[in-house]
């Protein structure tokens, strides 16, 4: 039997999200909205989250950043169950959701050097890894998929990231300094698990070729 992967958002939560959006997905559906308005959406409410970290009001950061992770949930579903899919859509949508995250790590980093502390300061540099982490996740699986390999695997993705750093905002600043320093350190485990993942993908691609080869098929 195969090993089930880790993952920060239990797929059961997932499942009872996918269910609750349907009815106003559906309802969007019939308003006839556009699914790149909600990309474009979610891009602003990161912009504003970013504003509000940067003026030192967390918890409103985090709400927008989350209703910008919302967003991105939309548009993706209002996309495929109108058979709206495309290239460019897929990469307008990934797009601005990496500008989202830059701005909301930017908010974040404002909002963090505002303060004379050796947490705050190492908290920033922490940040920013996190951000490289993020960043990287994205780029290695945009990578694999154009070399024609699936790859999503890995714990922290971006929905995994938003819902850690929009929660822990709208909890304390406490908790956000601890889960920037979870994002920090499992993105970039990420971001290694999805190289190893394509590693370990070709090796078998070859091994068959190999195979089928040998056999004459």
């Amino acid at each position: 039997m195969a090993k089930k992967a880790f993952t920060i958002i239990p797929p059961s939560l997932r499942n009872i999200w996918e269910k609750v959006i349907e009815i106003p997905v559906d309802l969007f559906i019939k308003l006839n909205i556009h699914p790149n308005f909600f990309t474009v959406l979610g891009l602003v409410f990161s912009v504003i989250g970013a504003y509000f970290y940067g003026v030192g009001s967390i918890r409103y950061g985090g709400l927008f950043i989350i209703l910008g992770g919302i967003c991105d949930t939309f548009d993706g579903k209002i996309a495929r169950k109108r058979s709206m899919a495309s290239k460019f859509g897929a990469i307008f949508d990934s797009s601005l959701d990496r500008y989202g995250e830059f701005f909301m790590f930017f908010g974040i980093l404002v909002y963090l050097q505002q303060f004379d502390s050796t947490l705050y300061v190492a908290t920033s540099f922490v940040t920013f890894l996190a951000l490289i982490g993020s960043i990287m996740v994205s780029y290695v699986r945009a990578r694999a998929e154009g070399a024609g390999m699936e790859c999503k695997v890995g714990m922290m993705q971006r929905a995994e990231r938003i819902v850690l750093i929009g929660v822990s905002s709208l909890l304390h600043v406490s908790a956000l300094i601890v889960m920037l320093w979870i994002v920090a350190i499992f993105a970039n485990i990420t971001a290694i698990q999805r190289i190893h993942h394509v590693a370990k993908t070709e090796k078998a691609e070859v091994e068959n070729e190999s195979l089928d080869e040998t056999l004459g098929i």
